[in-house]
């Protein structure tokens, strides 16, 4: 059994986690204090369709403040990513003006004439245009890249097509699927956070409600894993799959003991 006292990072999912969309889940501003006596807190999130100043102002709303460097979002990690291993190479960005600001940011050229490559993003503002120079750039052959692969986005009454719908969309016009994905449950992220705050995965703890990202990511960088079920994992779901976490709580509450 894994010891959440050696814990000193906990990374935090937010949506079903730490909010129901613009409602703000029972106790969690208590927990966040009581968490924060122990360890340091990163709000992790896979949509790519928002900067991370768009979850500070987000989060401001609801009650808890926090700084730009707690938060880290799929679109951070894919910039990190392609600096790192396509350093000065322009990018076709499938993606939202937040996610295209966030590649300015880190100093990436951005064309649609003759890209070097190919980043998929969650796009709430694809066109046809958007998909038509994407395949045509994936059927040349250019490199592709996806900020994260989820395939619903949360919302009311029912869960709306995420960036993993528009990869299969692009998948049946082009019999091509991402050469390299960047968000959870990929170990790209969970290498890059243990750089930044210097720790081991013993030490550090992904709390979430998805079991297929949020979950799974901890299990593939051998972190802590906390289950809550106030998202979208019920507990009847989680007795039927494979995978599991070390620690499973009705809410992020339940830290609170």
């Amino acid at each position: 059994m894994k010891d959440l006292k050696e814990i000193r990072l906990f990374c935090l999912d937010m949506d079903g986690t730490i909010y129901l969309e613009q409602t703000l889940l029972p106790q969690v501003k208590e927990t966040l204090a009581h968490l924060k006596k122990q360890a340091q807190i990163l709000f992790l999130t896979n949509n790519s369709s928002k900067s991370a100043k768009d979850y500070v102002e987000k989060l401001k709303k609801l009650g808890i403040d926090i700084s730009l460097d707690e938060i880290y979002t799929s679109g951070q990690a894919t910039c990190e990513y392609l600096y790192q291993h396509y350093p000065h190479q322009s990018v076709y960005l499938v993606g939202t003006d937040a996610l295209k600001e966030e590649f300015e940011k880190h100093h990436i050229p951005l064309e649609d004439k003759n890209p070097d490559l190919v980043v998929l993003g969650y796009d709430t503002t694809l066109t046809y245009q958007k998909l038509v120079l994407c395949t045509t750039f994936l059927n040349q052959g250019k490199p592709y890249i996806a900020t994260h692969p989820d395939i619903n986005c949360p919302a009311t009454p029912y869960y709306v097509p995420d960036i993993g719908s528009m990869m299969a969309l692009i998948e049946k016009s082009t019999n091509r699927t991402p050469d390299f994905i960047c968000g959870k449950p990929y170990t790209i992220m969970g290498k890059t956070i243990m750089e930044k705050f210097h720790l081991k995965p013993h030490q550090i703890a992904m709390v979430g409600d998805r079991l297929s990202t949020d979950i799974a990511f901890a299990k593939n960088n051998d972190f802590t894993a906390i289950l809550v079920l106030s998202g979208e994992t019920t507990l009847k779901q989680y007795q039927n799959q494979d995978i599991k976490a070390d620690f499973v709580f009705a809410s992020i509450a339940d830290l609170l003991t």
